[in-house]
């Protein structure tokens, strides 16, 4: 790579910051790590009020998209209304938002990698459904293993049919699948812990945070390495 790709992740709202005072926008270190692992250049989107109508032209900049993880989706967006109460951390801009880029990237085919939250959102995006709580049948702060399918983008990018230390924080999981997306990696109970968009050149979402166990397990960044490579095949 000559000049290192561009990979947007969407950034979260706080509350608070280190200046006490101020508002701010926020995104994990792992992520911009992986990705500058894998020889991306990590550029933070600010969820700003008028950013849903701006996705054209950061995209326009970008060589690859990341969602990343974050609060559950409000149930509305998928034609619901909230049955438990262990819903939590919901905001409705980083709905729209992430939403907004994630119908425009599908659009112009621009490689995306959509994590936790991110994969929850592809499938909405898509028309699919969550399942508000999987009532202890989710991954909270655990690691677990995943088997991912033969010949998918996903196990391609892995170099690996099997991951041993996937990392999850989530309590929801999919319910219908959205159009065109399929399922690529369950765990050992058979809960869907990857998809992938058919339509689309690289459109890979997972359920756990790969970004998290890569020093540990070498499977993990090259998901990052595979998504950054396509990135920079998309900007040529």
């Amino acid at each position: 790579m000559t000049r290192p790709p561009l990979i947007g992740i969407c950034g979260r709202v706080l509350s608070f910051s280190d200046e006490g005072r101020r508002d701010a926008f926020s995104s994990s270190q792992p992520y911009s790590r992986a990705v500058a692992k894998a020889g991306g250049l990590p550029v933070l989107l600010p969820p700003l009020a008028t950013a849903p109508k701006m996705v054209d032209i950061y995209l326009d900049r970008l060589g690859g998209l990341l969602l990343p993880g974050g609060g559950d989706v409000e149930p509305h967006r998928y034609g619901e209304t909230p049955d438990t109460d262990a819903l939590y951390g919901m905001v409705g801009l980083h709905d729209e938002f992430d939403l907004a880029l994630t119908h425009a990237a599908i659009e112009r085919d621009l490689p995306l990698l959509a994590i936790c939250r991110g994969m929850q959102v592809l499938n909405v995006a898509r028309g699919g459904t969550l399942v508000q709580d999987l009532d202890g049948g989710g991954h909270w702060m655990c690691e677990h293993p995943v088997s991912l399918v033969t010949g998918s983008r996903l196990a391609h990018a892995a170099g690996a049919e099997m991951l041993s230390h996937c990392y999850s924080v989530h309590h929801q999981g999919l319910g219908q699948l959205g159009s065109g997306l399929v399922p690529v990696a369950h765990d050992q109970h058979g809960l869907i812990e990857a998809v992938e968009y058919t339509d689309a050149t690289w459109v890979v979402g997972v359920q756990w945070h790969p970004e998290d166990t890569t020093s540990i397990e070498p499977a993990q960044q090259r998901i990052f390495d595979e998504f950054v490579r396509r990135a920079d095949e998309h900007g040529r």
